[in-house]
């Protein structure tokens, strides 16, 4: 961070570029999506509001031709009445009425009372029921208030015959019929099963727990699908807004949920057909849309600054490389002066380069120096790489558990990841005993063992005479990251690993299988190659553990893969034995030397 601190500036290429190009790409992002979720939000919610229309308008349609069918067959009735001189002996007016009454299955009986409530003639003949009450039932009272106009009343018990208990709807109307003393007032009724609207409802389907009810002009209830608990007082219709309705929708609220209530009227009947539906259920795609785009910008924006930060660093890097390289031989005792204008990259390479041409002849003095230094370097630089590696995956895995409010896991993860780079500092040592390696990598399992919720198990053997010999220290690691990531990870199976040293002659062999997805010929090919480089970190892996092992080794050692598809994957690392001292005598005390 203070290297970054001190290099930053306001006219360095790779602020100017990320800077512009992140703000630029970001707003268009961000406004894009803004339009777009205003844009199909609407869309969703006029679709959800049309489909209930639609679907209520369908009952309706269904419920307007039904009842106008039962109109008809009341005229039909009310034509045949008034044809007959004499209707309550009349024998071909009964015969009529039953033939009537057979065409439908959900007639249940047609009567014709004075409006006394004497009994004129009904089909089915059945004796009648007593007390009744028959002058104060809604069906009667209404046709007598309202002479001359079909009344239909809500669903109701028929109590007006012996043995017939049915639940029915009743159409009335006052109408003129004849008898031996002449034309007369009376009311004729027609109870039809309410079945069939009952089936007509239920039918509907308006989301999950959406439902369709009917109500008279008045308020009271004709159908709902939960009658028994709107009776019993355990539900609750808010009928007040519907009453002011004829059609349309709206929303209403109730017990803390949003409802959308669509209207329509049976214009024959003067019902209201209601349909509720649940607000989240016909507008969940609104918020499924708010979500989708929430994420897709915090997506977006993360690949946009990796991206362009790529991008940038790419533009810039080999600019600041030759920069860098300018600023080793800055002590140069060279006298040519350059002087170049430009943006601050290549201001700064030019009095960089000035200073390394007046050292140049010092800097020559040094090649030899730098050459046989060489060697080491290039190890170091090669180890240096996998620490920060490690560290970058393992910290994302304890941050994602802390998040996940996976405390004890983050606790155990942490301490093996203490005693990992104990491990790994070695008090700075390159080289270290079996012991400690397997040690070392023991306590990497129990990281990724976590990370990946016990998706592989491992075993470690080791035999007793290989604990103290001494080996190049992070060569396991690498491997063993690589038969987690690219052979047990994609696996549908459960993955195992085993590992064991052991000696084989005058080697130090470690051998780790894995039985993950494998490799094909070609890509073992080219994985000691470099060719194929990690894909789920900083570009460390195998090829850098075989460069290491022949830095420090020399190349008759070094790693010897086994692999076939959906096989699983044998890598064999092979080392000279060199023992730790006071172990054997006359060892050396340091190895690769």
């Amino acid at each position: 961070m203070t290297r970054f601190l001190r290099g930053f500036h306001l006219h360095n290429i790779q602020v100017l570029l990320s800077a512009s190009s992140i703000i630029v790409t970001v707003l268009v992002v961000v406004l894009a999506s803004l339009m777009l979720f205003n844009r199909f939000s609407n869309v969703a919610e006029e679709n959800a509001y049309l489909n209930l229309k639609q679907i209520v308008e369908q009952v309706n349609s269904n419920l307007e031709l039904y009842v106008s069918g039962m109109q008809d067959i009341f005229e039909v009735t009310q034509n045949k009445i008034d044809q007959v001189s004499e209707v309550s002996s009349n024998q071909q007016l009964g015969e009529q009425m039953e033939t009537i009454l057979s065409t439908r299955e959900d007639l249940v009986s047609i009567a014709l009372f004075t409006t006394d409530g004497v009994l004129v003639n009904s089909v089915p003949a059945q004796p009648m029921r007593k007390n009744t009450r028959l002058t104060k039932q809604a069906w009667f009272e209404s046709a007598l208030l309202a002479p001359g106009t079909l009344q239909f009343t809500p669903p109701h018990i028929q109590n007006l015959f012996k043995n017939d208990y049915r639940w029915v709807v009743s159409m009335s109307k006052m109408i003129d019929y004849k008898d031996e003393s002449g034309v007369k007032h009376g009311i004729l009724v027609i109870d039809f099963n309410f079945r069939t609207i009952d089936q007509l409802s239920q039918r509907v389907s308006l989301g999950k727990n959406g439902y369709v009810y009917i109500i008279d002009g008045i308020g009271n209830i004709v159908y709902h699908p939960q009658q028994q608990l709107i009776y019993a007082g355990l539900k609750y219709e808010n009928l007040e807004p519907v009453l002011n309705y004829k059609y349309g929708s709206y929303l209403d609220e109730q017990n803390g949920e949003q409802r959308i209530i669509t209207i329509q009227t049976v214009k024959t009947a003067g019902w209201k057909i209601i349909g509720v539906a649940y607000a989240d259920e016909f507008l969940g795609t609104k918020k499924e849309l708010a979500d989708f785009l929430y994420q897709f910008l915090l997506v977006s924006i993360l690949i946009i600054l990796i991206i362009n930060i790529y991008v940038s660093a790419t533009i810039s890097k080999p600019i600041r490389r030759l920069e860098q390289s300018v600023k080793r031989v800055e002590k140069g005792d060279f006298t040519p002066q350059i002087s170049v204008s430009g943006v601050y990259e290549v201001e700064q390479l030019s009095k960089r380069f000035n200073l390394m041409l007046r050292r140049i002849r010092e800097l020559m003095d040094q090649i030899i120096r730098e050459q046989e230094a060489k060697r080491k370097s290039e190890f170091d630089v090669l180890q240096s790489q996998i620490n920060p590696h490690f560290l970058y995956n393992t910290l994302n895995s304890i941050t994602r558990m802390a998040e996940m409010g996976r405390n004890q896991e983050v606790v155990t993860t942490i301490t093996s990841l203490s005693r990992f780079f104990r491990l790994s500092l070695s008090k700075g040592k390159p080289i270290i005993t079996v012991k400690d390696e397997l040690e070392h990598i023991r306590h990497y399992l129990i990281i990724q063992s976590i990370r990946f919720k016990n998706k592989f198990h491992y075993v470690i053997e080791a035999e007793e005479e290989v604990m103290d010999c001494l080996t190049l220290k992070l060569i396991l690691q690498p491997l063993v990251e690589n038969a987690i990531h690219h052979g047990i990870e994609n696996s549908v199976e459960d993955g195992m690993i085993e590992i064991k040293a052991q000696l084989q002659g005058e080697w130090l062999q470690f051998i780790i299988r894995d039985n993950g997805i494998g490799m094909t010929q070609a890509r073992l090919a080219k994985l000691l190659t470099g060719d194929i480089r990690s894909e789920s970190g900083s570009g460390v892996g195998v090829y850098n553990v075989q460069e290491r092992i022949q830095l420090y080794y020399g190349h008759p050692y070094g790693l010897h893969y086994e692999s076939e598809p959906e096989e699983g994957t044998t890598v064999t690392v092979t080392l000279p034995v060199h023992r730790a001292p006071g172990q054997v005598e006359g060892e050396e005390n340091e190895i690769g030397k």
